[in-house]
């Protein structure tokens, strides 16, 4: 709906007071680096106002929140346990849906390595109980809600984890998840777990015994399943073992960019088949290409006319995985946490400080509409990416 009118001022946690928990100051959400708009002609201008007001526009992953300015505070901030969602810059977006990564592998509130039980629900309570308190972003359970935001003037937000290493060799921790309010987890983060192999390892396992039976179980509970982070054969395992469509939440295309943060042809092509959806990756360094080392829209959106000329328009979205806050300073702080150089990649490429049209959810929403409309895309072709094949999927998904 364009930029959200819904929106009432509140800020995370206005509900408490200073004495309650530690304050950071936090980044200028929208303003931390000169915007940069995809520039359009007159006509362009109208279209981008029309379609933005009538699709239903969703992120399929993002960390919505505001980072300290000062990075050296990333791990007090991390420990205090208390991101903050980005309400007020969320509100300037196209987006009617986003799915929030909460902080995952940065959870580490009482450990070092993060991805314990505990922390994770302590992570997901917390930003739910903020999310109760005010009434622009709405905790989505089910697609009506993305469409009743889109109708009010509001956000979804849907809880999603990256990786399932917390719940150990326990089924029904699945369940209570789906309690919290989860709806999309990752069958791992990088590293190997019980279920399955990440993309850190040199050598690829595939999709465990117990890994099968949690395929299984997410199905049944209606949890969505991402294998954004994971191996090449654990996905294609994945892929086959699940009844329903799976998710590459923020992937790229490996034919363009040597790194196992990226996934080769035959991986795109079977998550295509079994009707799954793949959404394109823009975190920094993660979507060049060999013909664009510098990391922009630009070499993004090659990236995405690859997949989709692969797979076809009716399987293709936009996961970017942006955050409000210097997202190269972070991923240097967390290098270990994050995977960041298997991310990479081994190939010479130019480091950038920010990846230019693509810095936070905001300018990325109204960025990836505006290239459409550019390249001229048909409308009917810009709603399937934007919402309609996550839909979809999700009918089937979600219970």
């Amino acid at each position: 709906m364009g930029i959200k009118s819904a929106y009432k001022g509140y800020k995370a946690y206005d509900y408490l007071g200073p004495e309650d928990y530690k304050h950071f100051e936090l980044c200028d959400g929208l303003n931390r680096v000169e915007e940069y708009l995809v520039p359009l002609s007159e006509d362009e201008e109208k279209r981008v106002k029309k379609l933005a007001k009538d699709l239903i526009i969703i992120s399929l992953h993002e960390h919505p929140v505001l980072f300290p300015k000062d990075l050296t505070k990333l791990d007090e901030y991390a420990r205090e346990g208390r991101e903050r969602a980005a309400y007020e810059a969320l509100s300037h977006s196209y987006l009617d849906a986003v799915f929030d990564n909460m902080m995952d592998g940065t959870c580490t509130i009482t450990s070092k390595s993060g991805w314990k039980w505990d922390e994770v629900l302590y992570d997901l309570g917390i930003r739910l109980c903020d999310l109760a308190h005010q009434d622009f972003v709405i905790r989505c359970e089910k697609v009506d809600d993305i469409i009743r935001a889109h109708r009010e003037g509001k956000i979804a937000l849907i809880p999603s984890i990256e990786g399932a290493a917390m719940i150990e060799n326990e089924l029904d921790r699945i369940d209570i998840l789906y309690g919290f309010g989860v709806r999309l987890m990752g069958v791992a983060y990088s590293e190997a777990n019980g279920l399955g192999s990440g993309l850190k390892e040199d050598r690829d396992g595939g999709l465990t015994a117990f890994g099968k039976r949690a395929v299984e179980r997410m199905n049944k509970v209606g949890i969505a399943i991402d294998c954004s982070h994971c191996g090449v054969q654990t996905t294609l395992d994945v892929i086959e073992a699940s009844q329903k469509p799976i998710f590459l939440t923020h992937v790229g295309a490996r034919a363009l960019w040597e790194s196992r943060r990226l996934f080769p042809d035959e991986v795109l092509k079977a998550c295509a088949e079994k009707g799954g959806v793949i959404g394109i990756e823009a975190a920094p360094h993660t979507t060049l290409t060999y013909n664009n080392r510098e990391h922009s829209i630009v070499s993004f959106m090659e990236h995405f006319e690859y997949v989709k000329n692969l797979v076809g328009v009716d399987h293709v979205a936009f996961g970017p995985d942006t955050l409000y806050g210097d997202h190269v300073g972070l991923h240097h702080a967390y290098a270990g946490h994050l995977s960041t150089k298997s991310t990479q990649g081994t190939h010479d490429y130019n480091e950038v400080e920010y990846v230019k049209g693509l810095e936070n959810p905001t300018e990325t929403s109204k960025n990836i509409l505006r290239w459409l409309v550019k390249e001229n895309y048909s409308d009917s072709d810009i709603e399937k990416i934007l919402s309609g094949n996550i839909l979809r999927a999700l009918n089937e998904v979600w219970i």
